[in-house]
């Protein structure tokens, strides 16, 4: 048997080798680097397959509250079972997230010739309504007019009007847009104006995608910002990578320094005290409050305290009256005692 491998081995050294010989290339020779782009890239012009992370996020990590909308190219260009993949995606993405009122908002942008939002920011704060709602959004067919759809977006979804937080709650505005097709109107410009006013963009392009326009749309860096899966029915890969982009990592859960109670905020922490302490100067630790006793008097005892306390002076004012006439009665009796 282990004749049989070396064997094997040997022919299959003598057999590249012999390639080598004959293309002349070898490693780092242009040629060949040519040749790996060539097969990298020689389906339609698509770009490499990016490779995706299936495995579970870290169990410390929940996702940050968001204002997100997702604009989904439901063009001709994308099959009934395609668009199906699509709402699955959605869906999946929904059970990731911590959807709520003070979570997670969630809309959708469903666009092709024209474009149809099919529900706002402010229409489902629970995730079975959410994914009820994604069911029921029917491709509509005909063009691709993303750029009309990424300006929708902005000044339809992600109004507060619409359900979006005011820029002083500091709640990151995302869109993900996906797509499978080139955009027949322009996307350059409407995209520089979204992520201008503070929108974070991810593209997601799907088999014929532009590459060049997902570029385009999407925020920097684009490495982190831009993806491409060779179908539909790969898409749902794409789940676990944007809950590693989207999660915040739990400040708290990572360590503190608080000596009572630790409180998320963002990216960081902030620290509480129990009932009975307050936060000292570090803001850190905590001491017990220092309790203040006020004595709080029934205002009609002092009414009637001063009451006696008129009647007291005015009998002092009485008797020392009366001491100041029988000393005057002694000292003239003593006078005329004194005289006889």
């Amino acid at each position: 048997m282990k004749c049989v491998l070396w064997s094997l081995l040997c022919c299959a050294s003598l057999l590249m080798a012999d390639v080598l010989a004959t293309y002349h290339l070898s490693a780092g020779d242009a040629q060949l680097i040519a040749a790996q782009s060539y097969a990298q890239s020689r389906n339609n012009g698509r770009p490499p397959l990016r490779t995706l992370n299936p495995a579970k996020t870290d169990s410390q990590c929940r996702s940050r509250p968001l204002d997100l909308v997702f604009i989904i190219d439901s063009s001709r260009s994308v099959r009934p079972g395609e668009f199906e993949k699509v709402k699955i995606f959605l869906a999946d993405m929904v059970d990731t997230l911590d959807v709520g009122t003070d979570a997670t908002r969630v809309a959708v942008v469903n666009y092709a010739s024209t474009v149809k939002i099919e529900f706002l920011l402010k229409d489902h704060f629970n995730k079975p309504d959410m994914k009820k709602a994604i069911t029921r959004i029917e491709p509509l067919a005909a063009g691709t007019m993303t750029g009309l759809a990424i300006k929708t977006a902005v000044n339809e979804a992600f109004t507060e009007q619409s359900g979006a937080r005011p820029r002083s709650r500091n709640i990151s505005k995302v869109a993900i847009i996906v797509t499978d097709g080139r955009p027949q109107d322009q996307v350059e410009e409407v995209s520089a104006a979204a992520r201008a006013s503070g929108i974070e963009i991810y593209a997601v392009g799907v088999d014929r995608a532009d590459m060049r326009s997902l570029q385009l749309m999407a925020s920097i860096p684009l490495d982190d910002h831009v993806f491409y899966v060779e179908t539909y029915g790969v898409i749902e890969k794409l789940t676990s990578k944007f809950r590693e982009t989207l999660c915040g990592l739990d400040p708290c859960a990572l360590g503190h320094e608080c000596e009572h109670i630790c409180v998320n905020s963002n990216a960081s922490y902030y620290c509480k005290c129990r009932n009975g302490f307050t936060l000292n100067a570090d803001k850190k630790t905590c001491s017990p409050k220092e309790v203040r006793v006020e004595v709080v008097e029934d205002p009609c005892k002092c009414e009637a305290r001063l009451v006696f306390q008129k009647q007291t002076q005015a009998t002092i004012q009485q008797l020392t009256a009366k001491i100041a006439d029988v000393s005057g009665r002694i000292e003239r009796l003593e006078n005329m005692v004194g005289r006889a």
